[in-house]
This record gives structure tokens, sequence and C-alpha cells, in this order.
């Protein structure tokens, strides 16, 4: 059983710790989702390897107890948006941690446009300015179900609630400055278009 006071390891680290490509793409992650520690990507690693394996052993074993198992995992996984509801065990075998590091409450809060950067959505969870579905929380790596994505919101005591809050009103002077530059270079690009094909209507001599 082990020590009681320890709490077990939940995750695998990797079996060659000087891979090149994994070290690589584990770096590429890690700039990408804003994880400060690798411990994370193996942490759902290690959680996507436990679906994939229990997926394996169902595909194996067909019976009322394999399909009543099989329902609650591609079920769990639906609820998590991981999945559709007409998901099969292929589906679970297909999932990549990508998938996983996508429904983490870091990445949906700065997609969602709560936050300027990756980084400074995990500075706002751990300051606990996030609430997810009335409940704040704290833990960057929080999976957030399909449900409870559209209810994410600022803490309501939270001064970052209050939308001409310095860091918010940079965030509205960055949109409004990237769609200036969009549409300037939607504008050169039609200009473009327009003369080369005044170009194209000069007969030639």
């Amino acid at each position: 059983m082990g020590d009681p006071r320890k709490a077990r390891k939940k995750y695998q680290t990797p079996a060659h710790p000087w891979r090149k490509e994994r070290i690589d793409a584990e770096k590429e992650l890690s700039k990408t989702y804003g994880l400060p520690r690798k411990r994370e990507i193996w942490k759902f690693s290690s959680e996507l390897n436990r679906y994939k394996t229990q997926a394996k052993k169902l595909v194996a074993i067909y019976n009322e107890q394999s399909k009543k198992e099989q329902e609650l995992l591609i079920k769990r996984l639906v609820r998590y948006g991981l999945l559709k509801g007409s998901a099969t065990l292929d589906d679970v075998l297909g999932l990549d941690v990508k998938d996983l590091l996508e429904r983490r409450l870091q990445t949906l809060v700065y997609k969602k446009g709560l936050a300027r950067t990756i980084d400074q959505a995990r500075q706002l969870i751990v300051h606990g300015h996030i609430f997810v579905n009335g409940q704040k929380v704290t833990v960057p790596s929080f999976l957030v179900s399909a449900e409870d994505e559209s209810k994410m919101i600022f803490n309501p005591r939270s001064s970052f609630n209050n939308e001409e809050h310095p860091e918010r009103v940079i965030k509205k002077q960055e949109v409004k400055t990237q769609t200036k530059i969009e549409k300037k270079e939607k504008v050169n690009k039609e200009e473009a278009k327009e003369e080369e094909n005044g170009k194209e209507e000069i007969p030639a001599e």
C-alpha cells in the first residue's frame, strides 16, 4: 500500500530522458500552452494513456460489462469536449495529448479573450480572478467540461470584472489595432488585384 502520508505519483516520466524529438516537442507544447513545467505534459500524457489502455482492453472483450464500461468511458470524454456523442473506441485511440491540453482552463481563458496572453491566463487563474460555473477555480490545469465552457467569467469581486481595468483597456486597443491592420491589408490586396487586372486589359501593340 505504501506510506499513507506520501501521495503516489500520478504520472509516468519518459522512458528515455534525452530523446531530442520528444524534448523539442515538449518545448513547443510548453510554449504554446504556457506550461512552466514539463511535468504537466507528463500528467496529461499519463491520463491519456490510461484512457487508451482501457479502450484497448474493451475492444478485445465484448460482453455486457464491457459495453457498460465503453459507454461510461465515451460519455466521460464527451462531457469534457474531447469526443462527440457518436464516437467509438477507435476515436478514443485517436486522441492526442494536445486534445487534453486544449481543454485546460488556462487555454480556454486565453482563447475566450479573458486574458491577453497564455501566461497572463495562468496568472489570473492562480490569483483567483476566474470563476467556472459560479465557483472560483485556482488550478490552471483544471479540465473544463463542454457544458461549463460558456460559464467562465471573471470573479465578481475581482478588479478585472471592471471593463475599464487597465489590462482590459489594453486588450480593446490591441483588438482595434489588429482590426485596422487587417482592413488595411485587405484594401492593399484589393488595390493590387485591380492594378493587376488593369494591366491585363491593356491590349498589346
